[in-house]
């Protein structure tokens, strides 16, 4: 048989669309010619896929060979294809028997000695081969990822002479290892932060509601702190949440932890990252922060140092919950559901304009500026952490709340808005709001002439509902008060300080 046809999946964002390997061995002079839109990477399996046959003690084919990677326009990269290009070769050449490959997918780059290496995104893979009622064939090295699923499709090999035994009923592949699943805690505690009481208020309504929180305040006063303790306040990850995650790493490049892939991602990019790193893209699109951080956290530390453009390149993500990167070949759309927790200076000696503050209220102004309205626009609260006052460090205090206790109120505050709406309160639109956050007259008129005394938005009405009715859930209580309203008011420190600055 002169013709075989092997299948494979390709890497397109999250997505593994299956892609069709055909080899033809033609009479004629000796060529390899591999066609179906590959790239370099691709192209040059041709000399890979020779060494490894022939170190492993296979025939190459003297004659015209052609592999065809269908669909044709869909683009191709990486070494993913080697082994199903060498199967399909072995194939076609008779050297393998070509009905066992039917119900068969492989996915491994190989080295010149017939060994296979691990590849990227071999999760999406092993989802997509599941659903297709296929086995998957991978390389031993991708046995963590696959074992993540269950049951799991998939066929693990060490090496090329490996696969070919089994296909010939001479030996057995190994099944990945399943990776269970258990429920761990995080390592940091809110208990470890000392006073910052407001500050830590505000993270509980935040992972109540799911909002975005802005933290401003003179350095080393706990921001940070503050931060990384987020995570330990969310509800765990579901399976499906967990597995999306996953995934996104996976096609990253980046090594699944078996003990901690349940855990809520905490990214933290450098202010001098990139709109490319920060969002994602690439001549061949790769995921950035924000879908690394997908179903967890970002924090973004000393905010006004990142370039205004980075920064606001985010606020259609926080919108839309993902990101779509268009090249002139295809479009590429990463998820990016994540909570945004930022932490600045309120000027650029670090401290208000008070008795600490070297800066004037111009210095001040053009400082904040670096920040655009709209971007601000974004954060549900604004809080200030400031110094602690003289003797707190030194007396002796009382055993502080732990994040165990307050992630059952967030829990509990959590169900009872998946019950209500079937979703956070952050994520409610004007028209759930209208619906499912309704206010007294006088509560609709109070908060009103809130909004202009403080010259807000429209937007910002909107999450002042958002907030209170998170309040209201972590107290427990069915309708929004004026005291939930005056709360969530409290909550606007960066539109205070602008306030005063411009008065």
């Amino acid at each position: 048989m002169s013709l075989a046809v092997v299948f494979a999946r390709a890497s397109l964002g999250v997505a593994a669309p299956l892609v069709t390997v055909e080899a033809h061995l033609a009479n004629g002079l000796p060529a390899f010619n591999i066609v179906g839109l590959p790239e370099t990477t691709v192209k040059e399996a041709r000399d890979r896929v020779r060494s490894a046959l022939l170190n492993s003690g296979f025939e190459f084919p003297a004659r015209r060979i052609t592999v065809n990677l269908a669909p044709a326009d869909l683009p191709k990269d990486g070494g993913r294809f080697d082994l199903p290009i060498a199967m399909a070769i072995l194939a076609a050449s008779g050297q393998v028997p070509a009905t066992s490959l039917e119900q068969l997918e492989f996915l491994g780059e190989l080295a010149l000695t017939g060994a296979l290496r691990s590849i990227k995104g071999a999760l999406p893979a092993v989802l997509a081969a599941r659903d297709s009622e296929r086995i998957l064939v991978l390389p031993a090295g991708n046995g963590i990822e696959a074992g993540v699923i269950h049951p799991c499709p998939a066929r693990l090999a060490p090496h090329l002479l490996a696969i070919t035994a089994w296909l010939q009923q001479e030996g057995e592949l190994a099944v990945p290892e399943r990776v269970i699943s258990e429920e761990r805690d995080y390592i940091t505690d809110l208990c470890d932060v000392i006073g910052q009481e407001g500050g830590k208020r505000a993270l509980e309504i935040a992972a109540a509601g799911e909002h975005n929180l802005l933290l401003l305040g003179p350095p080393g006063t706990g921001k940070s702190m503050l931060a990384s303790r987020l995570p330990g306040l969310l509800p765990p990850m579901s399976e499906e949440e967990a597995l999306e995650t996953a995934a996104i790493r996976s096609i990253s490049g980046l090594n699944l932890d078996p003990e901690n892939w349940r855990l809520r991602a905490f990214r933290q990019p450098h202010h001098s990252a990139s709109a490319v790193a920060l969002v994602g893209g690439g001549s061949y699109p790769r995921p950035g922060e924000i879908s690394l951080a997908h179903n967890g956290v970002l924090f973004l530390d000393e905010m006004t140092e990142f370039e205004r453009r980075v920064l606001d390149a985010l606020r259609e993500p926080l919108e839309t919950s993902s990101i779509s990167i268009a090249r002139a070949a295809h479009r590429v759309t990463f998820p990016a559901r994540f909570q945004l927790i930022g932490a600045m200076n309120p000027s650029p000696c670090g401290h208000y304009a008070d008795g600490y503050s070297r800066s004037s209220s111009e210095q001040i102004l053009r400082y904040l500026s670096k920040i655009s309205g709209p971007f601000l626009d974004r954060f549900d609260l604004s809080v200030e952490i400031p110094l602690l006052p003289p003797g707190e460090l030194s007396r002796i205090r009382p055993k502080a709340e732990g994040s165990a206790q307050i992630r059952k109120r967030v829990l509990a505050a959590r169900e009872r808005q998946l019950k209500r709406a079937g979703k956070t309160n952050a994520r409610l639109s004007a028209a759930e709001l209208d619906k499912f956050c309704p206010l007294e007259q006088e509560d609709a008129l109070f908060l009103e002439q809130a909004l202009h005394r403080m010259k807000l938005s429209i937007r910002a009405w909107h999450k002042l509902i958002r907030v209170a009715r998170t309040i209201a859930d972590l107290n427990d209580e069915q309708e929004i008060g004026r005291h939930h309203l005056i709360e969530a008011l409290g909550y606007r420190a960066m539109d205070r300080l602008l306030q005063q600055l411009q008065s």
